[in-house]
């Protein structure tokens, strides 16, 4: 067996989990309505089918108080249960195991009915919550045992209590949210109070066969959270109430350190756990930015956890545990960590999937079906969205022929994986190199082709995703040959001064400042160096485990400018914007909006900002001003009446919307 530790079983006391997987709780969005949990069966029996030892549902409240979002899921009446037994009997027909996650928000509840410990508004939502009363603290203790006595009775084979990422139970525990000075309050015996009685009296009511998983905030990285001495005494504590196995929870949704984004170092808090290893004797479980196998293996090996948590990684791949079990781990297609189409989606109320897997959570919708007709068809364009196009294409028995002028396939993604904090964008692109091989897709590479070689091959369809072009900013001086395109960067690695403007702050033109301002290899690969500059405290010594951040010094002094005011990089990804600028700032990037370009000569960049004109003594110039879709193939086609799709860039430019692109080649692909 390629990972002997991942598959070994895991005995929790009443049942024995066949192997160390778990996947962590993902919220979807399908939990909220009651006509979506057919869909929701749907997804988590393709996961038990792939092979995880044990999964975990998406966050449901106890209650209305307890709700993320008005009308999101719950389970606190016994008319709720026949919903949630779609997922459970799916799930076990597959022989797979289910645990639900009980998620009382509190002050993240986006919504007026919120309450917690004290009335202290969040800073990510805008609800001042009511603070509980007495009576209301132990209302709440009996909305969580009464959820759980209901999970029990639709099916499943546990709970996870969510005492992490800043929710209700973290918010008693944190001086920083809990300024009570009653039974519920003031020190930390006091503080940690609720979630010991939750997890007790849960267990009393459900009997000693059912799994309850505690989420235990192990690093908190906000201002006045657990020091590790609280830590462990809560840990303690919790298992002496009945936990059957503790998860590892990291960081508060309003921490200024990043827990989950690509630019994370992969298993980066895996340590934290493994410093609670021998305080306690129950399973301990590691998770965040665990993406891989060997990353697992090798978790587990050390004696760091005992069991893995993935999320995203199993909205990437719900076969994720049967490759590895088989020792093909080069076949996974591996989470990236981008967010995209996860996080960003649910905190934008929209339905969760994945950048490299649109199926996930759109299985029902998205069927790969055996082709009625077989047909010829020819993809010209082998970056994401060809790639994607072609694969499923030629997996549902269509005969594909997959066409690129360039010498590898990958197109774009060539050039974000070249980007410190994205590295994990090569893990695609070795994905693809095998998807398209296993699904027989034969793939000509360094070849441009025409619409007379295409019309002559005589192709029932023509699938162009042919990608973009950088579009040209014209002014004086732009001609110079110190103004280069991003493509003069990152596919031509032209030499580029010590003094950087970049014109342009879109996503491409983040990217291209933080590879030019950061050292080469990036933090992302050392957690040493990450968490110093983040400020991680890595020996736990200060409460939180926080400490001052000490950022390296940037390897150029960059200026990133936008035309329009505003501040740059505010449409930039939700879960993820917030980090890029951050990076930047901490490598003292000067990012200004507002900006007109007057020329550019041998003295530098002459601008106009907010009316004021100004000289940036810069020794090259980076246009990241956009892009234009490359469609000359497919008016081409179309002119010669070949029935022609055109998808992604080729489609629509906005931007390098990886995203979309796999988006729309899945689509096609599933529908021709």
């Amino acid at each position: 067996m390629s990972f002997p530790k991942l598959f070994s079983p895991l005995d929790l006391g009443h049942v024995t989990l066949p192997n160390r997987i778990l996947m962590g709780s993902m919220h979807t969005g399908l939990e909220d309505k009651a006509g979506d949990y057919d869909k929701l069966a749907v997804y988590f029996a393709e996961r038990a089918r792939g092979g995880v030892g044990l999964m975990v549902t998406g966050g449901i409240a106890p209650s209305i108080q307890g709700w993320l979002k008005p009308f999101g899921g719950r389970l606190s009446m016994p008319w709720h249960k026949p919903r949630h037994r779609k997922v459970t009997q799916a799930v076990h027909a597959e022989g797979g195991r289910i645990c639900m996650q009980i998620l009382h928000a509190g002050r993240y509840g986006y919504h007026p009915l919120s309450v917690a410990p004290s009335k202290i508004k969040s800073p990510i939502t805008p609800f001042t919550p009511r603070a509980l009363s007495s009576a209301g603290v132990r209302a709440t203790i009996g909305d969580f045992v009464r959820c759980a006595q209901l999970a029990r009775d639709a099916g499943y084979d546990g709970v996870e209590v969510m005492g992490s990422e800043g929710y209700l139970i973290n918010q008693f525990i944190a001086a920083r949210t809990n300024q009570r000075t009653d039974a519920w309050g003031g020190d930390a015996v006091r503080r940690m109070r609720l979630a010991i009685e939750i997890v007790q009296r849960t267990r009393e009511a459900v009997g000693p066969d059912f799994i309850i998983i505690y989420r235990l905030s192990m690093l908190d990285l906000v201002e006045d959270g657990q020091d590790w001495s609280e830590i462990v005494a809560l840990a303690k504590a919790i298992e002496a109430a009945g936990a059957s196995i503790i998860n590892t929870g990291i960081g508060w949704h309003e921490a200024r350190i990043p827990t989950i984004v690509t630019s994370v170092p992969r298993a980066g808090f895996a340590w934290v756990t493994g410093k609670l290893k021998g305080e306690v004797a129950i399973p301990l479980i590691a998770t965040n930015r665990i993406n891989m196998p060997e990353v697992a293996e090798r978790i587990l090996a050390s004696g760091d956890a005992d069991m893995v948590s993935m999320a995203r990684p199993l909205l990437a791949d719900p076969a994720w545990a049967n490759k590895a079990r088989a020792g093909h781990s080069e076949r996974i297609n591996t989470c990236i960590a981008c967010n995209q189409a996860c996080l960003d989606h649910v905190f934008k109320n929209q339905r969760a999937s994945c950048l490299v897997n649109p199926r996930a959570c759109h299985e029902t919708e998205l069927r790969i079906e055996p082709a009625r007709t077989p047909r010829r068809i020819a993809v010209v364009g082998a970056g994401p969205a060809g790639m994607a196009c072609a694969s499923i294409l030629a997996e549902r028995g269509h005969n594909v022929t997959l066409y690129d002028k360039a010498q590898e396939i990958g197109g774009q993604f060539n050039y974000a994986k070249q980007i410190p904090g994205k590295e994990e964008f090569r893990e695609t692109l070795r994905y693809f190199r095998h998807r398209l091989s296993d699904t027989g897709v034969e793939v000509r590479l360094g070849q441009v082709t025409d619409a007379a070689t295409l019309s002559a091959s005589r192709y029932d369809d023509v699938v162009i995703a042919t990608g973009v072009s950088p579009r040209k900013v014209t002014f004086p001086g732009s001609d110079h040959p110190r103004v280069l395109s991003y493509l003069d960067v990152l596919a031509r690695h032209c030499p580029v001064g010590e003094k950087v403007a970049i014109v342009g702050a879109g996503g491409i033109g983040f990217d291209v400042a933080e590879f030019l301002v950061e050292a080469s290899p990036s933090p992302s690969t050392d957690i040493a160096r990450w968490a110093r500059q983040w400020g991680v405290d890595l020996q736990l010594a200060r409460r939180s485990g926080l400490r001052p951040a000490q950022p390296e010094s940037p390897v150029r002094q960059i200026w990133l400018l936008q035309r329009s005011e505003g501040r740059p990089g505010a449409r930039l990804n939700k879960t993820s914007g917030w980090v890029h600028r951050a990076t930047l700032k901490a490598k003292h990037v000067t990012m200004l909006g507002n900006v007109r370009y007057e020329r550019f000569d041998d003295r530098g960049l002459h601008v106009v900002i907010n009316d004021v004109a100004q000289i940036l003594p810069v020794d090259n110039v980076v246009i990241c001003a956009g892009q234009e879709p490359n469609r000359r193939l497919a008016d081409e086609l179309l002119a010669a009446g070949i029935k022609t799709h055109l998808i992604g860039g080729a489609d629509v430019a906005a931007e390098l919307d990886a995203k979309r692109a796999i988006a729309q080649g899945t689509a096609l692909a599933c529908s021709l």
